[in-house]
């Protein structure tokens, strides 16, 4: 009888064995197909983030370098004509005027690109608000938590996210109504929500474009955005990032990274 229920056990336990190790080989195509998928992410990302470096670069040294070289050169002209021909200074100091105004154009351009000027001016929570007015009849945005104190990243990678979330809004929803919620603990949570027709099935599937970015944002900070959209039954965009960010180290090269 012993023998019995212990051959029995010992089948039962074998056949446990077996199961859990084909459940094991079964989840291996998955976790494959996952680590594939993370590792393309990371590698748009890399790669977006080097175009951004190298359209910096181009900016500064082939645009904005050449603008300041050339307004110096003017200015020593200036000076010539100031102590020869003050007669003829008023023209000369109209259009110098005129070209340094467009280099401050340039310089904005390229801080805007850098980080939301609103970010700075008027904080996250009425920067969101500016970009969700008027996106559809009624628009609330509520941040439950203390916004103050953010990491650069977490704010800049909320408010493109939200950006992203409210063009697609005022393109293709045609929402009566949108919430824009965002919830502070260990991390920040983001949440925009409207009440529209849901994105187009074209739209969902394309690979790249504004729902590709909102992940590579979110996944820039460490976290994570999902996309759920139904026909008829609105869309809802939600997204993790951590407030643990890695800080910001520049190696000796003085090439930058992070650690």
């Amino acid at each position: 009888m012993r023998a019995a229920l212990l051959g029995r056990a010992a089948g039962l336990a074998g056949a446990f064995a077996a199961g859990a190790a084909a459940a094991h080989l079964a989840s291996i195509p998955h976790l494959l197909r996952l680590t594939s998928d993370l590792q393309r992410s990371r590698e748009r990302i890399l790669a977006t983030r080097e175009e951004e470096r190298r359209r910096l670069r181009h900016d500064l040294h082939d645009d904005l370098g050449p603008t300041l070289a050339s307004l110096a050169m003017s200015l020593d002209a200036a000076r010539l004509t100031l102590a020869g021909e003050p007669e003829r200074i008023e023209p000369v100091l109209s259009e110098l005027r005129d070209r340094l105004a467009g280099a401050v154009g340039e310089i904005r351009e390229l801080a805007h690109g850098l980080r939301p000027p609103a970010l700075d001016d008027l904080g996250l929570v009425a920067a969101i608000e500016s970009l969700a007015e008027g996106c559809c009849d009624r628009v609330d945005v509520r941040f439950d938590g203390d916004p103050d104190g953010l990491p650069a990243a977490v704010e800049v990678a909320a408010y493109w996210i939200v950006s992203e979330a409210v063009a697609n809004i005022r393109k293709h929803a045609r929402a009566a109504t949108a919430l824009v919620l965002l919830s502070r603990g260990a991390d920040l949570h983001l949440m925009v929500a409207d009440s529209g027709v849901g994105l187009p099935e074209p739209l969902r599937a394309l690979p790249g474009g504004g729902l590709a970015t909102m992940r590579e944002l979110a996944a820039e900070v460490g976290g994570g955005c999902v996309i759920n959209s139904r026909t008829g039954g609105g869309t809802i965009v939600s997204a993790r990032l951590p407030l643990a960010v890695p800080p910001y180290h520049r190696p000796p090269n003085g090439k930058g990274g992070r650690t």
